[in-house]
């Protein structure tokens, strides 16, 4: 019975740790300024960055479109990059 006593205090313990910690993540929410700031500063507002992840997603599909189209099991190829590392 005592450790039962002991898991339900720690329930409560962690519970009330947890509601208290949402309790202030309402009350405090940060500024409509502060919001913007945050937003402005995201690497997705970056065109350089934007333009990477676009170039990366585009690879990825690629070699996924090529492993899809092939017979071979290309989880066992040593070269990933057909061209030899250079680009075309």
């Amino acid at each position: 019975m005592g450790s039962l006593g002991k898991v339900l205090q720690a329930a409560v313990v962690l519970g009330s740790g947890a509601g208290l910690g949402l309790f202030l993540f309402v009350l405090v929410p940060p500024g409509e300024q502060r919001t913007r700031d945050l937003l402005k500063d995201t690497p997705e507002r970056n065109p350089q960055r934007r333009d990477e992840a676009t170039k990366t997603k585009m690879l990825w599909m690629d070699t996924l479109r090529k492993a899809v189209e092939t017979h071979e099991n290309v989880a066992w190829r040593k070269d990933w990059n057909p061209r030899g590392g250079k680009e075309a």
